[in-house]
């Protein structure tokens, strides 16, 4: 908490979040809150949590963080099932095979919880793939137990319904849910839900402050850049990878350079998902360039000039390093073939990306480097719980283009004033025209960058989640109806 206090625009933030715990501290003196979730690595909820820990036990709350681990891949198969059903995609029938693996994997988890937990104790379990330990942790140990679900759909559809039947038996073991924008809470949980924002880290590799050499640097050191000298510190051990014309990888770096310090780059981070929309965004960048291409004016105007530089970035995680994605490689496999059948001049504007994940500091550094070389960050997704991503890039002053029609993206960024909004983003001609007239004005990009930094300030950053959760604590009567106990020694 100190360093944040030592930062002179985030010190307001950290002493309105002391004096709100406060508030809350004594009641929580002897419980340990327990986050739970399915992975340390990749995704928002992975990156949020260590920030959470780290910040409510600086407070003075014993706060540990547990991840279920499965040795069955048809677990993890199942849980991306029902993660695209409830985003409204995907085979709706789930049946007494798909209940009896998805219990027996939580079960095996909830014999080493049952032995760390202790009565009175918070436990908040994210998301679907651990949601039934609630319900299978002996009843003799009153706990107070909170699903914090991340994802969700503001519609319904024949998706959604299976998703939610089928976790609707695992639902009643909970005292509270959260979510993160009202229209995900489904009509069961109406009354015992509360909304609560995501938020960043803004000292997180990630999301920290990069000097010019700093940002270079990072680019250089995980080959992202043909490096123009020397730097201080070596290369990564475990470099980007970028797709070659033949749809095989080599070192990003090792055919030419992307053009990140100098060119116009468009980019998206995000996982390997078809809901991110990255075929989409593909396609539309390649109209883009064709365009300009036929243009009978070329390159003659300053705005032709940079829309011809322009250079496309699709970026995500080495898809054989996340254990709870395994439709990651199929969906990246896809988006390659989709490059290869390009010409070759639209390829060389276009670099798919994958980042390795041996080191997460060194996989949030390329992330944040990468953003910051950017002119327009996107995030294309179909549907999106939140996007973190799209946060991320606002803090670092970046405009963002996203669509109104996924309820996240739209909680986050103001059409016009944060980046733009787009209606459709399967329309690849609506795609094209946005990335077209974001590109056109450096001075509308940069007042956009400014106003978006300022929302994230006020909105989306960890601190305001924290003080989120500490309201959401007060209310709860169950933590003056339960007893609290001192945690055994050595724990």
């Amino acid at each position: 908490m100190a360093e944040y206090e030592t930062v002179a625009h985030l010190a307001p933030a950290v002493r309105e979040l002391r004096s709100e715990a406060a508030g809350i501290l004594p009641r929580l003196a002897g419980r340990t809150m327990w986050m739970v979730n399915s992975t340390a690595v990749g995704g928002g909820v992975a990156e949020m949590l260590p920030a959470l820990v780290t910040l409510l036990r600086d407070l003075g709350v014993r706060a540990e963080w547990v991840v279920i681990g499965s040795d069955e891949p048809a677990f993890f198969d199942l849980t991306k099932r029902i993660h695209n059903l409830i985003h409204g995609a995907g085979d709706p029938l789930l049946g007494a095979a798909e209940r009896q693996l998805f219990e027996a994997v939580n079960r095996k988890n909830t014999e080493e919880l049952t032995r760390l937990v202790r009565p009175g104790d918070v436990v908040v379990v994210h998301d679907p793939q651990p949601l039934p330990l609630a319900g299978l942790l002996p009843a003799t140990v009153p706990l107070i137990k909170i699903w914090r679900c991340h994802i969700g759909l503001d519609a319904e559809n024949a998706a959604t319904r299976a998703a939610w039947d089928f976790l609707d038996p695992y639902l009643v073991a909970f005292d509270h849910a959260v979510f993160s924008a009202p229209e995900y809470i489904p009509k069961r949980l109406a009354g015992k839900s509360t909304v609560i924002y995501p938020g960043i880290d803004p000292l997180a590799p990630k999301n920290r402050e990069l000097s010019l050499r700093g940002a270079v640097a990072v680019l250089c050191n995980s080959g992202l850049l043909v490096c123009p000298g020397p730097t201080v510190y070596p290369q990564y051990p475990a470099q980007a990878q970028r797709t070659l014309p033949d749809g095989s990888f080599a070192p990003a770096n090792s055919i030419a350079d992307i053009g990140l310090l100098t060119r116009p780059i468009i980019t998206q981070v995000s996982r390997w998902d078809r809901l991110k929309g990255f075929l989409p965004l593909l396609e539309a960048f390649t109209e883009l360039k064709k365009s300009i291409r036929n243009s009978e004016t070329g390159g003659e105007t300053v705005h032709a000039r940079r829309l011809d530089l322009a250079r496309l970035v699709l970026a995500g995680p080495d898809p054989g390093s996340i254990q709870d994605d395994p439709e990651a490689q199929q969906v990246l496999r896809e988006l390659v073939a989709a490059y290869t059948s390009l010409p070759g001049p639209t390829q060389d504007d276009i670099a798919i990306v994958t980042l390795p994940m041996g080191s997460q500091e060194q996989n949030a550094l390329m992330v944040n480097a990468l953003q910051r070389a950017s002119s327009v960050v996107v995030q294309n997704s179909l549907r999106e719980g939140f996007g973190l991503t799209i946060a991320e890039a606002m803090w670092k002053r970046i405009p963002v283009l996203s669509n109104s029609r996924a309820c996240g993206p739209r909680v986050q960024v103001r059409d016009g004033i944060d980046g733009r909004l787009i209606q459709d983003p399967t329309d690849v001609h609506e795609l094209e025209h946005a990335m077209r007239d974001m590109l056109s004005d450096p001075e509308r990009q940069e007042y956009w960058g400014r106003n978006a930094q300022r929302r994230v300030h006020e909105l989306f950053l960890v601190t305001s989640q924290l003080r989120s959760w500490g309201r959401l604590l007060a209310q709860m009567p169950a933590l003056m109806e339960f007893p609290r106990r001192s945690a055994p020694e050595g724990r």
